[in-house]
C-alpha cells in the first residue's frame, strides 16, 4: 500500500528513539497519520511542525497499519507564523480544530482546500484579514460532517432579509424581528457569515467564532465526548482582547457547548 501526495501537518507527537506519528490531511486520504522514522529529530522536526504544507509519501504491508512517512517541505508556514501571535493562533487552531473533528482516513476536500488557502494566504496577508474567512472555514467543516449551519432564510417567517441571530439549538437563522424577544438566548449571527463585503471587527470576528464554537463542540466534539481543543480556545481568547476595548468591556472567556 502506498500514496504520495500534497498534505497538511495537522500534529506530530514524538515516538521511541527520534521517531514521530505524524497526523496529515490530504485531499483524497483525509487524516491520515504515519510514522517518521526520525521524525522528531533535529534535521527533520521543522519539516513536521503543525501548519506547514508537505509532499507526503506513505507507505504500509496492509491498508490498517500505521505505516512509514517520509516528506518535503513545501512551506514552512509554522516557521512564518511565530512572527506573529495572532497568525500563529489562527494556525494552532485550525489544524488542532481539523485534528479533532475529522474522521480518520475519511476525504474531506473542501475542508482540505480552504485549510491550503488559509495557510497560503496567512504568510502573505496576516492574520487580521483571514478572520472572517477561518470561521467560514469552520463552517463548512461543520457542513462536510453534517452539521451544516442553515442561515438561507428566517426559521420563524420565512424571510431573508435582516437575519442576526442562529437557535444553539437548531442552528437555524432568525430574523431581527423574530428574534428580539429571545435574543439573550440566541447566538448573534456576523454579517460576513451570510456573505457581506462589508470590512468586519474584531468584535464581529469573536461572534462568528462563538457561534461555530458553539457548533464544534455541541456536534463535532460533543458526539465523541471531547472538549473543543485548547489551541481554539487560545485563538478565542485573543480575539477577545482585540474586541473588548472596542465594547470597553473586560475580556471574555468562551461559553461551554
Amino acid at each position: 500500500m502506498e500514496w504520495q501526495a500534497p498534505a497538511v501537518v495537522l500534529d506530530a507527537r514524538p515516538l521511541g528513539e527520534g521517531g514521530a506519528v505524524v497526523s496529515l490531511l490530504t485531499e483524497a486520504h483525509g487524516r491520515h497519520a504515519g510514522l517518521a522514522r526520525g521524525g522528531a529529530s533535529r534535521a527533520q522536526a521543522p519539516v513536521w511542525q503543525a501548519g506547514n504544507l508537505v509532499e507526503a509519501r506513505w507507505v504500509a504491508r496492509l491498508a490498517d497499519q500505521l505505516g512509514s512517512l517520509s516528506g518535503e517541505l513545501v512551506h514552512p508556514a509554522a516557521a512564518l507564523a511565530m512572527e506573529d501571535p495572532l497568525s500563529l493562533a489562527l494556525l494552532s487552531s485550525a489544524c488542532a480544530v481539523a485534528e479533532g473533528a475529522l474522521p480518520d482516513r475519511e476525504p474531506h476536500a473542501r475542508t482540505f482546500h480552504g485549510l491550503v488557502s488559509l495557510i497560503a494566504r496567512l504568510g502573505r496577508e496576516g492574520a487580521a484579514p483571514l478572520l472572517p474567512d477561518y470561521v467560514r472555514w469552520e463552517a463548512e467543516l461543520l457542513a462536510e460532517l453534517g452539521y451544516g449551519l442553515d442561515l438561507a432564510r428566517c426559521a420563524v417567517t420565512g424571510t431573508h432579509e435582516d437575519l442576526t441571530h442562529v437557535s444553539p439549538k437548531t442552528g437555524r437563522a432568525a430574523s431581527r424581528a423574530a428574534a428580539e424577544p429571545y435574543a439573550d438566548r440566541l447566538l448573534p449571527l456576523p454579517p460576513f457569515l451570510l456573505g457581506s463585503q462589508t470590512p468586519s471587527e474584531p468584535a464581529e470576528w469573536l461572534a462568528g467564532l462563538r457561534l461555530t464554537g458553539h457548533f464544534l463542540g455541541k456536534d463535532a466534539f460533543g458526539h465523541h465526548h471531547k472538549p473543543l481543543p485548547t489551541a481554539r480556545d487560545l485563538l478565542f481568547q485573543r480575539i477577545a482582547s482585540l474586541a473588548a476595548p472596542e465594547a470597553g468591556l473586560p475580556a471574555e472567556k468562551e461559553p461551554d457547548a
